[in-house]
């Protein structure tokens, strides 16, 4: 069997004698080496192009000068015109200072460039919303670590906090990415408070609202409720703190909650959090949970009903036995990327009842790529000067009950990207919630949200495809799917005959 262009016969193309750990294996390299030779193919992901007319070349008198000068003094003498005579209003800046991404850590500034272009992408494509991927250099120069006190060569956040306070007039939202802890904390909430546009974090807040949203829709399976579960998280990074807010907020006892960084649980005695005042929402979370100070991560699994896993990328970071040690019916997130602290089907192997990944290639995808186009799209047709607590929990909530009402089981917990109407739906859900918060600029009904979002969403799926019915972008050719798919094959056949000499 050869790969299909649309890609969704490549889970069926590994030889039948791969066992499940070789076939996911395969899959990982095949997506790599197929990532790596598109991306150089089309030269990236992204172009810009206008969105208005150009019947003839005097309108370049209207779209620029002389005509657009009415279009400054206007913005000028009422700013929140930009909203409306700029394509500011619909416009997110995805900025990041690639000292984390994915699980590849410090890729160095331009080194985030594909995983920005790649949400600008599902931005545009799932969520009709315009981005620009902006990857900075937060790195102390020689010249400035006297006056700063950091290190030359550190990154400082103050840089990145400046530079999208600078940048905050040319766009409706933006989403911080890929930025390191305890960097991150500091970043978002200083932006949060001193911007007046949404700005929105998606590594902690997307993460953690689509988690708490297959959380609730896996816990409705599993027959339990929020408020009675024990959950571990692993991990306490930018993610995990983020998600157990959330999860708290919305009804779970602290009290059964326990979260474990690269020393262990957290508790009120981890006075080497306590110390570095730079991880204050771990220390915040050291003091609100785990009150019997459970102090290994074997304790700490004996009898969860739910692990929430975004730590070091498997497979091998989560064992078997820590899942064969817990509750009847369990529930297993383990969504590192770009590989889950343990392949899906050793999990169900050592008694999982759902378990959900970062990725698309497994059941259960719990995967920011379902929220964050809705959430910002809600927040930026009214406008909305923040992200809350509160539109996040919305957000949730209305992905799981959507998802729901789709049908859910054991296998599908939450509707994937390919439902066009979850998004409309989510962005009209916060829109309503930003409405009540007080933090929209404009009122509109939930049903002018949705109408405004679904045509968008559909007006930038028709436009792609017109540009590839056209040919004007090009399908890459079949062979270099065929070339990838046999050297990934080839790599598994050679690291099995490797391992058995």
């Amino acid at each position: 069997m050869k790969p299909d262009i649309s890609l969704n016969n490549f889970m069926d193309l590994f030889p039948a004698d791969f066992s499940e750990d070789e076939k996911a294996r395969g899959k990982t390299l095949f997506l790599k080496k197929l990532s790596m030779v598109a991306h150089k193919w089309f030269g990236g992901k992204m172009q810009t192009l206008p969105k208005c007319g150009i019947y003839g070349f005097n309108w370049f008198n209207v779209w620029y000068t002389p005509g657009v000068s009415a279009v400054s003094t206007s913005i000028r003498d009422d700013n929140d015109t930009s909203f409306t005579l700029s394509n500011r209003g619909n416009l997110v800046a995805v900025v990041s200072n690639s000292t984390r991404v994915l699980g590849d850590g410090d890729c160095t500034p331009p080194g985030g460039l594909g995983v920005m272009e790649g949400k600008a992408m599902l931005m545009k494509y799932l969520g009709g919303v315009d981005s620009i991927p902006l990857c900075i250099d937060s790195r102390v120069r020689e010249d400035e670590a006297e006056k700063t006190g950091i290190k030359a060569g550190k990154h400082d956040p103050q840089k990145i906090i400046e530079f999208v306070r600078m940048l905050e007039p040319s766009v409706g939202a933006v989403n911080l990415e890929d930025i390191s802890q305890p960097d991150c904390f500091l970043v978002l909430d200083t932006l949060r408070d001193v911007c007046n546009i949404p700005v929105w974090h998606d590594d902690a807040q997307g993460t953690a609202c689509v988690t708490l949203a297959g959380l609730l829709n896996a816990l409705k399976l599993a027959g339990k409720k929020i408020s009675d579960v024990k959950i571990v998280l692993l991990g306490a990074g930018a993610s995990n703190t983020t998600i157990a807010r959330l999860i708290l907020a919305d009804g779970g006892d602290p009290e059964k909650m326990i979260i474990c960084d690269s020393r262990g649980p957290l508790h009120s005695g981890r006075e080497d959090i306590e110390k570095d005042a730079r991880y204050y929402r771990k220390w915040e979370l050291c003091l609100q949970t785990n009150p019997g100070k459970i102090s290994t991560i074997e304790e700490a699994m004996d009898g969860a009903d739910v692990l929430i896993a975004l730590s070091t990328p498997g497979p091998g970071t989560v064992k078997k036995e820590w899942i064969s040690s817990m509750s009847e019916k369990s529930i297993v997130f383990v969504c590192a990327n770009p590989v889950p602290e343990i392949w899906p089907h050793e999990a169900k192997e050592a008694g999982a009842f759902i378990v959900a990944t970062g990725r698309g290639d497994f059941p259960n995808q719990v995967n920011n790529s379902i929220c964050f186009p809705g959430i910002l799209k809600g927040a930026l047709l009214v406008r909305s000067r923040k992200i809350t607590d509160g539109m996040a929990i919305t957000c949730a909530h209305s992905i799981a009950d959507y998802s729901e009402k789709k049908g859910i089981d054991p296998e599908h917990i939450l509707v994937s990207m390919e439902d066009t109407d979850v998004f409309a739906v989510e962005a009209a859900d916060v829109a309503m919630k930003a409405i009540d918060e007080e933090v929209a600029r404009i009122t509109l009904s939930w049903q002018e949200v949705y109408d405004r979002a679904l045509a968008d969403i559909q007006n930038a799926r028709t436009s792609t495809r017109l540009l590839m019915d056209k040919g004007l972008i090009e399908e890459p050719p079949r062979e270099m799917l065929e070339e990838v798919l046999d050297a990934s094959i080839k790599a598994i056949i050679s690291e099995r005959e490797s391992g058995r000499s």
